[in-house]
C-alpha cells in the first residue's frame, strides 16, 4: 500500500523534463540570438542573457513552491486574481510605460512588469471555477455566453494595447466551455460571439487594419521590413541551418531578434531539423498536459491544465504563424524561448500548478 501511495504522488517526469527542455534550448537559443544586440546596446554580449537567467531562476523557485501548493488553495483566490488583473490592466492604459511604440509594462522601480501575464494564469483559475459551479448547466446556452460574458471584461482592457494577449484568453476561454459542454452546435454559436469580438476590436483601430494590409502584401510597406527579414533567415537556414552562432540576419536584420522573432534565427541557424526538434518539444509538452487533464480526479483540475494547455498551444500556434507570415504581426512571444521576464516568471508559475495537479491524478497499475 505503501508503494502503491508512493507511486501516486510522484510528479509527472516527462511534463517536467519537457519544461527543463525547453528552458535550456531557449537560454542557449536567446544568447545566441541577443548577444550582438547586447553587446551593440549595452557593451555586454551576455545582457540579455543574465536578465532571462534571473527571471528564469525566479520562475523555477515559483514552480517548486507552487508545485508544493495544494491546486484547491487556489479556488478561494479567484475573484480576487480577477479583480486584482482588472485593476493592473487598468493602470496599464494610464500610468504604462511604454516600450516600441506599446504600452504594455507596469514599471516597478528598476523592473518592468507585463499585467497581460498575470491576466493569463488569473483568468484560467476564474474560468476553471466558475464553469466548474456551473456544473451540468454549462450545456446550456444561456450558461455559455455568461462564462464567455465574464471574461470579456479583461479581453477588452488587455486587448486596447496587446491584441495579440486578448485572443489568447478569449481562446482559453473557449477551450473551456469546449471541454466542459458536450454540445458542438451551442460551442459554434459562442466561438462565433469570439470571432465578431475580435473582429469589432480588429475595426476599431486603424493600425490594425493597417497590419491586415501589411500581411498581405509586406514588401510595399516599410512595416514589413521585419516581417521579410524573418521570412529571409527561414529560407537561409535550409535543412540543417547555418549553425549556432553563424546567423546573419540578427545582426541588425531583424529588429529585436530575440523576441516575437526569434523562431526565424532558430530556423536560420539551426535549419528545419532545429525547428521541428523544438516543435517536438512542445508538442511533448502539449501531450503530458493532456494526459494530465485527462486522468485527473476532479472537473476543476482538469479545467486548470487544460487552460494552461490551451495557453501554451494557442501561443505556440500563433507565433510560428506570424513568423511564417501565416497570420498577420500580432508581436506575440514564444513561451520558454522567447526574451521575457514577465512571461517565463508566470510560466513557470503555470507549470508548478500542472505538476501539483499531477500529483493528484488517476494511473492505472
Amino acid at each position: 500500500m505503501k508503494d502503491h501511495r508512493a507511486r501516486t504522488k510522484r510528479v509527472d517526469m516527462p511534463l517536467l523534463i519537457s519544461v527543463l527542455a525547453l528552458i535550456l534550448f531557449g537560454m542557449v537559443m536567446l544568447y545566441s540570438t541577443s548577444s550582438y544586440n547586447g553587446f551593440v546596446k549595452f557593451g555586454d554580449s551576455f545582457y540579455y542573457l543574465k536578465k532571462q537567467f534571473f527571471a528564469t531562476s525566479l520562475g523555477l523557485a515559483a514552480m517548486y513552491v507552487v508545485a508544493n501548493i495544494d491546486y484547491h488553495v487556489w479556488a478561494y483566490f479567484y475573484a480576487w486574481g480577477y479583480a486584482l488583473s482588472a485593476i493592473l490592466s487598468t493602470l496599464v492604459l494610464f500610468v504604462g510605460q511604454e516600450i516600441n511604440g506599446s504600452k504594455r509594462w507596469l514599471a516597478l522601480g528598476p523592473l518592468s512588469f507585463q499585467p497581460s501575464e498575470f491576466a493569463k494564469v488569473a483568468l484560467i483559475i476564474f474560468l476553471a471555477c466558475v464553469v466548474t459551479k456551473q456544473g451540468k448547466r454549462i450545456v446550456k446556452l444561456k450558461n455559455m455566453f455568461l462564462v464567455i460574458l465574464s471574461a470579456l471584461p479583461i479581453v477588452g482592457l488587455v486587448g486596447t494595447n496587446n491584441l495579440s494577449t486578448a485572443i489568447i484568453i478569449l481562446g482559453i476561454a473557449v477551450v473551456l466551455i469546449f471541454v466542459a459542454s458536450p454540445k458542438y452546435l451551442q460551442f459554434l454559436m459562442v466561438g462565433c460571439v469570439g470571432m465578431a469580438f475580435i473582429a469589432v476590436f480588429l475595426a476599431t483601430a486603424s493600425y490594425r487594419l493597417e497590419r491586415l494590409a501589411i500581411w498581405l502584401n509586406p514588401e510595399e510597406y516599410e512595416k514589413g521590413y521585419q516581417t521579410l527579414q524573418g521570412l529571409y533567415a527561414i529560407g537561409s537556414g535550409g535543412v540543417f541551418g547555418v549553425g549556432i552562432g553563424n546567423g546573419k540576419q540578427k545582426l541588425g536584420f531583424v529588429p529585436e531578434a530575440q523576441n516575437d522573432m526569434i523562431f526565424s534565427i532558430i530556423c536560420e541557424e539551426l535549419g528545419l531539423c532545429g525547428a521541428c526538434f523544438l516543435i517536438l518539444l512542445f508538442g511533448v509538452l502539449i501531450w503530458r498536459l493532456m494526459v494530465v487533464a485527462s486522468h485527473t480526479r476532479d472537473l476543476y483540475g482538469c479545467l486548470i491544465v487544460t487552460g494552461i494547455m490551451a495557453h501554451i498551444m494557442i501561443q505556440v500556434i500563433l507565433n510560428i504563424a506570424v513568423v511564417t507570415n501565416t497570420i498577420p504581426n500580432t508581436g506575440i512571444t514564444l513561451p520558454f524561448v522567447s526574451y521575457g521576464g514577465t512571461s517565463v516568471l508566470f510560466l513557470m508559475a503555470e507549470m508548478g500548478i500542472a505538476l501539483n495537479i499531477s500529483l493528484n491524478i488517476k494511473k492505472e497499475h
